[in-house]
């Protein structure tokens, strides 16, 4: 079962940043964290759902520090050239956005999110992944995308001038308004 965790980790590293070049980074930060606290992870019932998180918990750790640094106009000229076209630009944009929604979300929300609709694992194979009954991942599911409707129907209210002033939904913490706000 070990023997096969690494792999595993390394190619779910992979998906989640799109390429394969940072996944050993992160599965080698996460084998830190792990590290910090072994016995938590060897009496675990799961090892894999333990590891798992302790990986997706490192790219998201480096998706909020990305998030706050601004990337010059230059740089985006830049990926266009080594791409050769500005497919190259579009694909890296909508990495951003989907990175930039991710960050929106709770932890389990995104793991959910991640697992069932990027990764394409089904309910009950992303349930036990995670070590959660599949109902709740339903749930937490369910809720997350519609946080994310949420945020994108209020994103598009504001860009067209029909949103200004007004509230999708109330309160503080990660279930309201615009995600750039909200702390996770």
């Amino acid at each position: 079962m070990f023997t096969e965790l690494l792999p595993r980790l390394h190619r779910a590293a992979a998906r989640l940043l799109g390429n394969p070049f940072g996944a050993g980074d992160v599965v080698h930060e996460a084998y830190l964290r792990i590290a910090r606290r072994p016995a938590r992870f060897l009496g675990h019932p799961r090892p894999y759902a333990y590891a798992f998180t302790a990986m997706v918990n490192v790219v998201r750790d480096e998706w909020r520090r990305d998030r706050r640094r601004l990337v010059p106009f230059e740089a985006l000229e830049d990926v266009e050239a080594l791409g050769g076209e500005a497919g190259g630009q579009a694909e890296l944009q909508a990495h951003w956005e989907v990175v930039r929604l991710l960050g929106c979300l709770t932890a389990k929300q995104a793991r959910a999110v991640l697992l069932v609709d990027l990764d394409g694992y089904g309910l009950e194979e992303a349930a036990a992944l995670l070590g959660v009954h599949r109902s709740t991942l339903a749930l937490t599911r369910r809720r997350a995308l519609e946080r994310l409707r949420t945020v994108l129907e209020r994103e598009r209210g504001t860009a067209d001038g029909t949103g200004v002033g007004t509230r999708v939904d109330s309160g503080p913490g990660p279930g309201s308004g615009a995600c750039s706000d909200a702390p996770n």
